[in-house]
């Protein structure tokens, strides 16, 4: 999976656009550079959108062990996350959700990115 990064600076938002294949490795990697880049821009507001990936794979431990694996490279639970992703990959996204905010992360998905930024964006930012 490959990556760019961009950032709405009207509504403060990050925006991580991927393609290609999403798997555990690829998929790490890219966690990696959102504390870096939420610091960057001075955001809490972080969009994944993943609707132009072909493919995602990873095992339901692997999920169940996101949130923990956020905590460790440092994402705070202040960032509120909204990820984009296609209909046939939201069962795969939808238990990250839960996961997610079981685990004390802002955590939602969405079908449309209009959706999610008018989440992102529904609260002020302190």
């Amino acid at each position: 999976m490959e990556w760019t990064v961009s950032f709405l600076s009207n509504q403060q938002i990050v925006v991580i656009q991927t393609h290609g294949v999403a798997d555990q490795t690829s998929i790490l990697e890219m966690v990696k550079i959102i504390p870096k880049t939420m610091a960057q821009y001075k955001s809490r507001r972080l969009l994944i959108d993943h609707s132009a990936i072909s493919s995602v794979s990873g095992s339901i431990v692997d999920i169940y062990n996101r949130p923990q694996e956020l905590r460790e490279i440092g994402v705070p639970s202040s960032v509120k996350i909204a990820e984009v992703v296609l209909h046939a990959h939201k069962e795969h996204f939808a238990f990250l959700e839960t996961v997610c905010r079981n685990r004390g992360f802002d955590f939602l998905i969405f079908d449309d990115r209009e959706s999610a930024i008018q989440w992102l964006t529904n609260e002020p930012l302190m």
